[in-house]
């Protein structure tokens, strides 16, 4: 019974706590059976929090005894990128060089987890200061792709998409600076959303860009996304970047029908390398949309490829700074391919940097008259097929360059303008899995959150689980 509680989604693993019909020890030990089988070759764990998870567990069974109901999340095991600081264990950033940047602090997202009732199993993988694309970490170990090892799990927010799609922890808090959140959902077969800018607090959480860095959940659904998005959205005054903007009932709001919905394919940019297998998979998903009653318009996407360009010059000159002192004084304690991209930021003319900050306002403009047209958009996330980790030589500056060119290609044009995308498994392309992007307007989550959770609603991808 342990192993099959672990199958349960989020929703359904928080309501049947609430109903009393399971505890929430039997979801940490079903969790913690499931690491301790697997965790071994997947290698998504940094660390097991077992005697803290369990000890958690029985707090919430007692209150739950007690008549006392914490939140949303009551009794749900998670685990969480170990970009997130807390008090007791501040960050590591999977890297041999660990900061000392103020009092021991827990980041606000896990702080509102924690007051939703949530019960943290430890910290997951990442690659290096979250500036890799592709699951290898020299300092900690490579990371695998559950439905392939052999395959990339993408990255940085390695760790979080492997133990969610192999079924060790319910769903996993990450970051998203050019496509860390989405391209390891997308090769994983699981939902990864990148909320706007500013609607999620970084407070506590270790900065990879600092105008590019969003907070969002990786989950087995959309719905699952939806509850996480939920518990964790909303000012902060820790944050300045934050917005003080009201929060939708994300999940509420999941039951709105598609019937009218314009959902926009562009014409240009996003299928100029596409595979045609992935083309195939996504096509399929337009036509469920279609069955759904959704029309779908064709559009032209104004500079999108400027938006690529000018989201690489600020990503670099960003970490360059963030990273400069220890550049020049540990350079060896960097990974080849992780430094020489830092590096390449140290060389930037600060008038690059000026001006693709100055672009990002009129790029947003022209790309909301987009959405005059329609209320959201389908692109691809990744143009080919899941390509081999042994293709992918993190110790090549070489294949570093090569490789943030192109991972975040169709995702990295809406890091640099800020707004929410949401990527849902459709189907599998040469055996593994293959995902679809949504991007909305600014704070309209809740749209897209509808609309893949429709779309999860017809199919069953979602429900595919690697034959570990």
């Amino acid at each position: 019974m342990a192993d099959g509680l672990a199958f349960l989604t989020l929703a359904e693993a928080a309501a049947r706590v609430r109903a009393r019909e399971i505890s929430a020890g039997d979801l940490v030990d079903a969790c913690l059976d499931r690491i301790a089988a697997h965790n071994p070759r997947l290698n998504c764990f940094l660390e097991v929090a077992a005697a803290s998870a369990r000890a958690a567990a029985a707090a919430a069974d007692r209150a739950l005894a007690r008549g006392e109901t914490l939140g949303a999340l009551h009794g749900v095991p998670l685990a969480h990128k170990d970009l997130f600081d807390r008090v007791e264990r501040p960050a590591t950033a999977a890297a041999k060089i660990h900061r000392a940047d103020g009092p021991p602090r827990t980041a606000t997202a896990l702080a509102r987890l924690d007051a939703a009732g949530a019960i943290d199993l430890g910290p997951l993988h990442l690659a290096e200061f979250a500036a890799g694309a592709t699951g290898h970490n020299v300092h900690v170990g490579a990371c695998f792709n559950p439905w392939d090892p052999a395959r990339t799990p993408g990255g940085s927010s390695t760790g979080s998409a492997v133990a969610v799609a192999a079924r060790l922890a319910f769903g996993s808090l990450a970051s998203d600076t050019g496509g860390s959140i989405r391209l390891p959902a997308h090769f994983c077969g699981v939902v990864g959303l990148r909320p706007t800018y500013g609607r999620v607090s970084r407070a506590g959480v270790m900065a990879r860009a600092w105008s590019l860095d969003a907070v969002g959940p990786i989950a087995r659904t959309v719905e699952d996304a939806a509850i996480l998005l939920g518990a964790i959205a909303g000012g902060d005054a820790a944050d300045p970047t934050t917005e003080d903007i009201a929060v939708p009932g994300y999940a509420a709001a999941l039951v709105q029908s598609l019937e009218g919905v314009r959902i926009g394919v562009p014409r240009n940019f996003f299928y100029d390398r596409l595979a045609p297998s992935i083309g195939a998979a996504l096509e399929a998903s337009l036509a469920v949309y279609r069955d759904l009653g959704a029309a779908i318009v064709p559009v032209d996407v104004p500079d999108i490829d400027r938006a690529f360009t000018l989201a690489q010059i600020v990503a670099k000159a960003e970490a360059a700074a963030l990273h400069e002192p220890w550049i020049k004084g540990r350079a060896d304690d960097y990974a080849p391919g992780i430094r020489s991209e830092m590096e390449a930021g140290l060389l930037l003319p600060a008038v690059r940097y000026i001006e693709a900050l100055r672009h990002r306002g009129p790029l947003l403009a022209a790309f909301l008259r987009v959405f005059e047209r329609v209320d959201l958009l389908h692109t691809p996330i990744y143009d080919d097929p899941t390509p081999a980790m042994a293709a992918l030589d993190p110790q090549s500056t070489t294949v570093a360059s090569h490789v943030m060119a192109t991972f975040g290609r169709l995702a990295r044009p809406f890091s640099y303008l800020g707004v929410p995308a949401l990527v849902v498994p459709c189907g599998f392309a040469d055996g593994m899995p293959v995902g679809f992007q949504l991007v909305g307007r600014p704070f309209d989550e809740a749209r897209l959150l509808n609309a893949g959770h429709r779309y999860q609603r017809a199919t069953d991808w979602h429900r595919r689980a690697p034959p570990l």
